[in-house]
């Protein structure tokens, strides 16, 4: 039984998926998009509106905690002084995801990450 057990494998051993998302979400955050399959995009989902949700609060903790989980000084800079102001009233729901068809090797279904733009 898997009851309660959040959270997909992707088929990849737990350093190996722990980086591959560590390295979507710090593309996301430098890019404001990336185009990713699926199942991944939703795995990195949760852990840049985490990321996001925690820049909001924009003191030297949230900055710690960004610094944990980028380990990019630059980044972090811009999380705290683009990204987070931007959705400073905004409650959460800050990506969207947008279907854009099939990958042509294995018609892995693929999907485009995005920020949700401040209109």
């Amino acid at each position: 039984m898997r009851h309660r057990v959040a959270g997909r494998k992707l088929d990849l051993p737990t350093d190996q998926r722990l980086a591959l998302l560590k390295g979507l979400v710090r593309a996301l955050l430098l890019n404001d998009k990336i185009e990713t399959t699926e199942t991944r995009a939703k795995e990195v989902r949760g852990i840049a509106e985490k990321i996001i949700t925690t820049a909001k609060a924009n003191d030297l903790h949230a900055r710690r905690l960004a610094r944990k989980s980028l380990n990019d000084e630059d980044l972090v800079k811009r999380l705290f002084d683009v990204i987070a102001p931007k959705f400073a009233d905004r409650p959460g729901g800050y990506t969207r995801i947008t279907k854009i068809g099939f990958r042509r090797g294995d018609a892995a279904p693929m999907v485009k990450l995005e920020l949700v733009a401040e209109d």
